[in-house]
Parts: C-alpha cells; structure tokens; sequence
C-alpha cells in the first residue's frame, strides 16, 4: 500500500513523548504535562477519596475507559507549522479532560451546593442552573443544593432557596434568570464567611470575566482558610470574549437573534430613499456578535468592532463609503459594536473616570451618536436630498431570550463537566470547550485571558469580501 502523504501525529499522554512528521521534517516534543489544577488534597492532606457512585447507578455502566485518569489531556493547540524550526513550550500547553473520576472527595448524603449567577443576563443561564441541580441530584445524589439569589451580594443579603429537579424542570425554557442577578456587590469577607457559615462545600458560580476574576479571590481565601469546599467557574459572556475556550454560552443564540434585528434594519432602508439601517449590537471590547452576525446575514455593509478603529471624514473613510453604496444601491446597512468609535465620541473629564457597579468603564453610546453624525453629514453635503436613518438596539431582545438548541447541550455539558470536576475533589477551575473537547481550566487562566478578534485571519478578511468595506487605513 502506498505510504500517505499527509503529516501524521501520534497520540499525546500526560507526560509522554510526542512527534510531527511531515515525510522529511521531524520534530519532537520530549513530554506534555497538563496544566496544574488545585485540588482539595493540596491543602486537606488527610482527606480520603471515596468510590464513585455513578458504580452503582442504573443509568451508567461503567467500562474500561469510562473513568478519566491525569493522563486524560487536551492540547491547547492543535494546529501546527511543520516547517519551523523550532516549537516554543508554550504550544505544548495542555489541560487536564472534563469527566468523571473513579474516586470522589465528597460524601453526597452530606454535600451542600450554591449556584450564584452573577452580571448581566446571556441566553442559557437558567439551562445552566437546571442542570448543575439534575446532574447533582440524579449523578450523583446530592440533595442540598442551594439557588444564591442576586449575585454575591446574595450570599451574605438574602437567604439561599432550595432547588431540586422539580423545582427548575422547566427552566431552560425561560430567558434570564430565575435566580436573579446583579453587578457588583462583590465583599470577600462577607462572601466567604457565608459560605463557612452555612456549611456549603461545593459553590458553582456562573458569570462572566468581572464575575471569574471575584471566582479567583473567593478560591483563595477558601484555601487560605483550609476550607472543606470546592469552587467552580462557569464563564458567562454574550460577547464571547472569555479567552482559552472555544465558545461562551449564549453565544450562537445572541447570532442567531441579531439576524432579526439585522433583517429589519435591511427592510428599513430598503423601503426608505438614500435609506441607512443602523443596528448596535453587544460587544463591549470584542466584535464576535457583529463578526458572525456579518457573515451570517449577508445583508450587511459595513461592519464596525471595536479591535479595528474607523474615521468617518475623508477618502477611504465611513461617509464616502456609503454614499458610495447610497449611490450604487439606494441603501446601505450598518452594524456596529457597542465598544466602538469609543476614542471618537466627545465625553466630559467625569465621563472619562466614570466605571459600572463591576468595575468596567462605562462606554458612552456609539449607536445614537453615529446615527447623529450620519444626519448631520447629509444635511451638510446634500442638503436637498432625502436621507433616513433607521437604528435599531436589540440589546435586551437578544440577552433575554431563552437558549436556542445548541446552547442549550452545551449547557448541559458545561454543567456535568463541572459537576464531575468538582466532586473528584478538583477545585479553582473552569469547565470549557478547548478545540471541541470539554476541558478543565484554572480559574486564575480564565480570568486573565481574553477573546479578542483577529483582525489579520481569514475570518476578518471574509467580513471584508462580503461587505466590501474599506480598511481605515488613512493614506
């Protein structure tokens, strides 16, 4: 049989021996050791591993290969340039696979669990509570399992609400949060002495980077205080700005909405002489919504995020852009991220320093100050013309929506990973998809990564080939 000429690759163990070859150009990796993930024997010495019970539950036969081991790893990178010389260690990274564990660190019958939900609202967060409590409940046979309403100023503000399968068996077909949410709120102390206090040892929390980055401080001062309680983070994002996974929950839903919005921005202008139809949509420092929603839609010709700055005067900028496409079409559709222009729009000294309840600085809103300058630049170069801007802000359609299909098994596979993680004594990570397998990932990663979009890959260049917009770059 003839030899393939295709690069091969031989399996990866934790610790084992790696090599790529390309027919003439080998190169090795001497070992590939998974990432360092706390776990509760780091600092409870004496704690005992117990046997899983998934053994004697009904629904599950465990075979050869069920359980996972510290050998079970997924590589961060999978893709490779086999002509280099030379590959950096930082491309062996690799993280240890979500699932369950043989050996459990957590008796059930005497395990308490709070799931707090934190920041603003994303498609699939009532899915995500739902099945920490089935997985919890039915897996595993936990049955104190606690709902922190409010955020983390729940913890220490309201009293905990019992959850059980009965309970949240609908919950994934409703949008927001039952359990309520907030920004802000975030007292260490008060958190941690709630948790101490009302004997929880499992805490799931669901939020996004500002939320991750509270998730790290709770994780060590419960080690610090050699506490018997293990800590979760489930990244919460719409924009999908979470670094290291592939995804964030929400997010293909979030797309999915924006086509309406997209849709009739495209109809508004369409209907309208010299119409623009100008849709904002989320994405504070990354345009993955607007990404997507782009080339999702088609209908878009012009697409502004904020990775890539943009002037509005002048050859190669915005203005002469679309009354190109006025010219050419009649039309023109315009989709911009909320973090965009932020650079261009006038704000007072006090606007400058002003932050949110989390911590973020607020951005001042690009949709009505664009539409604005586009009047105004109409008025000016062709006062006697008709012109109509159509704007549109989804925002809250989009973030209220339950999950769509997708979203909601992945959901389901980020809670379970969790779960898994957490009872086999794993403690100070995420669960997360990382090139299609699910992954767990330290929390202190997680909350320092960010997710922003490459303006020099093909993604970009294909927004560029279907909208024909110029670069901004100033000649």
């Amino acid at each position: 049989m003839m030899a393939s000429s295709q690069p091969e690759a031989t399996n990866v163990a934790a610790g084992g021996h790696q090599s790529l070859n390309d027919g003439g150009n080998s190169l090795s990796f001497s070992s590939v050791t998974p990432q360092k993930l706390p776990h509760l024997t780091d600092y409870l010495v004496h704690l005992q591993p117990r046997s899983n019970p998934l053994d004697q539950n009904p629904f599950f036969h465990p075979t050869d290969g069920f359980y996972l081991t510290s050998s079970d790893i997924i590589l961060r990178q999978v893709v490779y340039d086999l002509s280099a010389t030379f590959l950096s260690p930082s491309s062996h990274r690799a993280y240890h696979r979500a699932g369950p564990r043989n050996q459990i660190f957590f008796d059930p019958s005497t395990t308490k669990v709070a799931i707090v939900t934190c920041g603003g609202l994303c498609p699939g967060m009532n899915t995500v509570i739902r099945e920490l409590v089935i997985g919890l409940w039915e897996l595993y046979g936990v049955r104190q399992i606690y709902g922190i309403k409010a955020g983390y100023r729940g913890f220490y503000s309201t009293d905990p609400v019992e959850l059980n399968p009965k309970i949240v068996h609908n919950w994934h077909r409703k949008g927001g949060t039952v359990l309520e949410t907030s920004r802000g709120g975030f007292d260490l102390t008060k958190i941690v002495d709630a948790i101490q206090h009302r004997g929880f040892n499992q805490v799931y929390i669901i939020g996004g980077d500002g939320t991750m980055r509270g998730a790290v401080k709770i994780f060590e001062e419960i080690c610090r205080r050699k506490l018997y309680v293990g800590v979760a983070g489930i990244p919460k994002t719409v924009d999908n700005d979470v670094g290291i996974i592939d995804r964030s929950f929400g997010f293909q839903t979030a797309v999915e909405m924006a086509q309406e919005a997209i849709h009739a921005a495209h109809v508004e202008a369409e209907s309208a002489v010299n119409g623009i139809g100008l849709v904002k949509l989320m994405g504070r420092s990354t345009g993955h919504i607007a990404l997507h929603a782009t080339l999702s839609s088609r209908d878009v010709d012009c697409c502004l995020i904020p990775e890539m700055e943009f002037y509005l005067e002048g050859k190669g900028g915005l203005f002469e852009f679309l009354e190109k496409k006025l010219r050419e079409n009649g039309h023109a559709v315009l989709v911009v991220a909320e973090g965009s222009g932020q650079d261009m729009i006038p704000r007072s000294d006090n606007q400058r320093e002003e932050k949110d309840e989390s911590g973020n600085p607020v951005f001042l809103d690009v949709g009505p100050w664009l539409k604005s300058e586009l009047n105004k630049w109409w008025a000016r170069d062709h006062p006697d013309e008709l012109f109509t801007v159509k704007y549109i802000d989804p925002t809250y359609m989009i973030r209220a929506v339950p999950a769509n299909a997708t979203d909601n098994l992945y959901c389901t596979l980020l809670a379970h990973s969790a779960i898994h993680g957490v009872m086999a004594g794993y403690t100070g990570f995420v669960s997360g998809p990382i090139n299609g397998n699910y992954a767990y990932i330290p929390l202190e990663e997680v909350a320092q990564a960010k997710n922003e979009v490459n303006t020099m890959d093909h993604k970009w260049a294909w927004v560029r080939s279907v909208t024909n917009q110029p670069d901004f770059v100033r000649t």
